[in-house]
């Protein structure tokens, strides 16, 4: 297909605790083949992840502005250099890289982490999908290995990531502690597998989890709420438990001395999913599976929302707010 010259955007024109830098832009240039093992994808679906508010607020740096947003997407190849051997023009693929929020993204085919799929009927759910389940896959098995018999702590378990966590814990023969801020997200997790689940408004949740524990605690703590849920955390595990830190929804966790983990040998991790699939190898070993649950229905994928381009500091608002469950998707103009 002939490419047009211009396209739309959404990219970042600073740092903000808002969301005044967050700009729709409706001319921004195509980008074209250069290099022989580049190709141009024509994005369908983006992902809308929490990790875009700490690219806007500065949390994690970006080295030029504009900066097009974006993580994730899902689309067709619409055009291939002359040394591209693993895809065609007419593939549907979903990949994980830089500035998907936009029509067209142009990558590298041995740079950049591509799953090719079997075609394009079932985009909506792997769009939303993909990356979260990579991540949730990723940390049950190398942050830390659940097991079967596991007790495990699911903070946030209604959102994106929280959902797929509680059913391949459970998938393993673990229990799954979840908490919610709500009864209806209360009533989700539990539909999902969830053995127990706690208000996580609650003031006393630390003493509710021992009470479920025998006193014991929690094998592992999957915590992506940050800085107001870091001692909590830290007192719901078991001696030799491990904590696995995943994100900052109230902030980055606080400096604190290494000491306050040594008396009950706590491991402390801080994982990122893009470390866990940096080769080849990692990747297709990762994005199978994800695709065999996806395609046997072994796991369920809920879409909260699906926002036009434009409206991503919709989206994003809406997802900080902790007021969405599920998974949040871009639909991208055609």
């Amino acid at each position: 297909m002939t490419l047009p010259k211009t396209q739309q955007v959404v990219y970042l024109d600073g740092t903000s605790e808002g969301y005044d830098t967050i700009k729709p832009v409706f001319d921004f240039p195509v980008p074209t083949i250069d290099g022989p093992t580049e190709m141009i994808i024509k994005n369908r679906y983006a992902g809308v992840n929490y990790i875009e508010s700490y690219f806007r607020k500065g949390i994690y740096p970006i080295e030029k502005f504009p900066y097009v947003m974006g993580r994730e997407a899902l689309g067709e190849v619409v055009a291939v250099g002359k040394d591209v051997t693993k895809y065609k023009v007419g593939d549907f693929v979903a990949y994980v890289n830089p500035n998907t929020f936009a029509q067209f993204n142009k990558i590298t085919e041995d740079k950049v982490q591509v799953y090719k799929l079997k075609d394009g009927s079932h985009l909506k759910e792997y769009g939303a999908a993909i990356m979260q389940s990579l991540t949730a896959l990723t940390f049950i098995t190398e942050a830390y290995n659940v097991k079967k018999d596991d007790i495990v702590l699911v903070w946030a378990a209604a959102g994106g990531v929280g959902k797929i966590l509680v059913q391949l814990i459970k998938s393993r023969g673990a229990k799954v502690i979840a908490l919610a801020s709500s009864k209806e997200k209360q009533k989700e997790v539990l539909a999902l597998g969830a053995d127990y689940v706690i208000n996580s408004k609650d003031s006393d949740i630390t003493e509710q989890v021992l009470k479920i524990t025998n006193g014991e605690g929690v094998h592992a703590s999957f915590d992506s709420v940050g800085k107001t849920s870091f001692e909590t955390s830290l007192k719901s595990l078991r001696r030799k438990g491990t904590f696995v830190s995943f994100g900052n929804s109230s902030g980055p966790v606080e400096p604190f001395p290494v000491t306050i983990l040594s008396p009950k040998n706590i491991k402390f991790v801080r994982p990122q999913v893009f470390a866990y699939i940096s080769t080849d190898e990692e990747w297709n070993f990762y994005a199978s599976q994800v695709a065999e649950l996806l395609d046997n229905k072994k796991l369920v994928i809920d879409i909260y929302k699906v926002y036009p381009l434009e409206k991503y500091a919709e989206a994003a608002a809406d997802l900080e707010s902790r007021k969405t469950s599920g998974k949040l998707l871009l639909d991208i103009p055609q």
